[in-house]
């Protein structure tokens, strides 16, 4: 098993790129310190529907369509082995995937459905090794339950006056003002946030490398 600090540490043939903008994905992965490019993806998720999918995979193929759509357009280096990472999280209440909402009104109907319940958040994650031409997939998925104590109308409103939720998945996001609304969480928590490190670690392990 290779260590990928010490190895991109050493300048070696090995580039780890992340499919993703999402500055919260980005912070996680600074937090272990791993050495990665930001490579946003321009897939468009709203070319795969999640009727009639089970949510679990449903995520997993948004994060490898992610991931995909880097690769791809990697212009390679012989010898050179590049890691991409994909991710993608949604809301899952009573079977129904809660993406980003379409507005404000779309948000309120979201989070009038939250209120006092469980919901389930799934995050997929995909991790593509390209070299020489080779591609290897592993792709998994981690789901945590959180559940909302129930909220008033006016704390509705004013976290949708925010306009932090406008730009998640299911309307919130639990490391900001969301945060005053979680009862409980069970799970894993980084999850919930948009990028399960465990689940990361072991796709990464599967393609021969250790984070630590």
């Amino acid at each position: 098993m290779k260590n990928i600090k010490s190895i991109t540490d050493e300048k070696s043939k090995v580039k780890i790129l992340l499919a993703s903008k999402s500055p919260r994905r980005q912070e996680l992965l600074k937090n272990i310190n791993l050495d990665f490019e930001v490579a946003v993806s321009n897939f468009d998720e709203k070319s795969i529907s999640a009727k009639d999918r089970q949510p679990g995979n449903y995520a997993g193929e948004l994060a490898l369509r992610k991931a995909e759509t880097v690769a791809d357009s990697i212009k390679a280096e012989k010898g050179m082995e590049y890691l991409v990472i994909g991710a993608d999280t949604i809301v899952v209440l009573n079977g129904e995937v809660l993406g980003q909402p379409a507005g404000a009104d779309d948000a309120r109907r979201m989070l009038k459905l939250l209120s006092g319940t469980a919901n389930q958040v799934i995050t997929g994650v995909a991790v593509i090794s390209l070299k020489d031409g080779q591609k290897t997939i592993h792709k998994a998925f981690e789901s945590t339950l959180v559940y909302f104590k129930q909220l008033a109308e006016s704390e509705i409103e004013r976290y949708i006056a925010t306009g932090e939720p406008l730009d998640k998945a299911g309307a919130y996001g639990i490391q900001g003002l969301a945060s005053l609304f979680v009862e409980e969480i069970e799970g894993c928590y980084f999850n919930v946030v948009g990028l399960p490190i465990m689940r990361l670690s072991k796709l990464f392990k599967l393609h021969g490398y250790s984070l630590i």
